[in-house]
């Protein structure tokens, strides 16, 4: 039904969630009581990832013991702005764990993290520590609504109603789960079982996913990458094996031609504009052929009625003339 299978994504999946641990704890191993410092890089040196540089970062930032969020939630509570940053900081590491699971779905990694963090930041507004709860656990929904409410705003060219988006997520989230039981792609009667909708629905809901690009964008990474539009067919022209089969058509066509009797090619050439003459009235036609309106209908029927059976005795179907007579 889609792109999602377990040697696809899942298997992405698992390996960022691995590198993105091997970083982690290559930065505390080194530096765990720093914030990590940068120098710039040299001319020779490659570009630096962007991601890996904002995980290396981030690795540095100590994790907070559960007395240490009390105490943090606490100050964080009666205004203090340090002890706020702090907790935010010290989690930062939770909210790209979650953004792993919401990579390759219309937003960089980069940005489902940075969606993620504003939902960390609102989550330690919200947060009241004397209830009892870990704050992880607290945060993990504010970062995962406002990861999924980014991506429903920003991860569509033609944005979907926010009820629609939530409805697809719910059809995607268990087509996902019908996959990593079944091992198959689900048909839409099992996704439509699972989340107690129609077939119809689902399968609507489901064509509302289909990607939309732009005709103008390249269709590679490379500099001097054509544009999609000029790889698209043009409609109006015609298939190039069509082509060929009209020209073979056209060839049979003049040998059958040559085979009526001269008035009676000579009529159909003019009453039909085949070969290089106008299309002619009856009347015309006559006149040119030195025959009243009435007889030359009569030869044009005759010259028609001839015309197939050269057709059918070659093995054809007599609906090859259409395009011609």
């Amino acid at each position: 039904m889609h792109e999602n299978t377990l040697s696809g994504e899942g298997c992405r999946e698992i390996q960022d969630f691995d590198h993105i641990h091997a970083v982690f704890s290559a930065a505390q191993g080194e530096r765990p009581d720093r914030t990590v410092e940068y120098a710039r890089p040299a001319a020779t040196d490659p570009a630096p990832d962007s991601t890996q540089l904002y995980l290396s970062e981030i690795g540095y930032k100590p994790l907070l013991t559960a007395e240490q969020e009390v105490e943090y939630a606490r100050a964080a509570v009666r205004g203090n702005e340090d002890c706020r940053n702090r907790m935010v900081e010290g989690n930062l590491r939770l909210v790209v764990r979650i953004a792993t699971r919401y990579r390759w779905r219309g937003l960089s990694f980069l940005d489902v993290i940075e969606e993620g963090n504003l939902g960390l930041m609102h989550a330690v507004e919200k947060f009241d520590p004397e209830r009892g709860f870990r704050f992880s656990t607290y945060s993990t929904w504010w970062i995962r609504h406002y990861i999924e409410r980014g991506l429903m705003y920003q991860a569509r060219m033609i944005r979907l109603p926010v009820h629609i988006a939530k409805e697809l997520n719910v059809v995607k989230r268990a087509e996902r789960d019908l996959m990593a039981v079944t091992c198959r792609e689900p048909t839409v009667e099992e996704v439509a079982e699972r989340t107690g909708r129609s077939p119809a629905r689902v399968k609507w809901i489901m064509a509302l996913n289909a990607g939309v690009y732009s005709i103008d964008a390249p269709i590679s990474k490379e500099i001097d990458a054509p544009p999609l539009l000029q790889m698209l067919p043009e409609p109006t022209a015609p298939e190039p094996g069509n082509c060929h089969g009209r020209e073979q058509l056209r060839e049979r066509m003049s040998a059958w031609l040559r085979e009526l009797p001269p008035r009676q090619r000579d009529v159909l050439l003019r009453r039909y504009g085949l070969e290089g003459h106008d299309v002619d009235t009856l009347e015309r036609v006559g006149r040119e052929v030195g025959l009243t309106r009435e007889r030359t209908r009569q030869v044009q029927l005759e010259a028609l009625r001839t015309l197939k059976r050269i057709v059918a005795r070659d093995g054809l179907a007599v609906d090859v003339l259409q395009e011609y007579v």
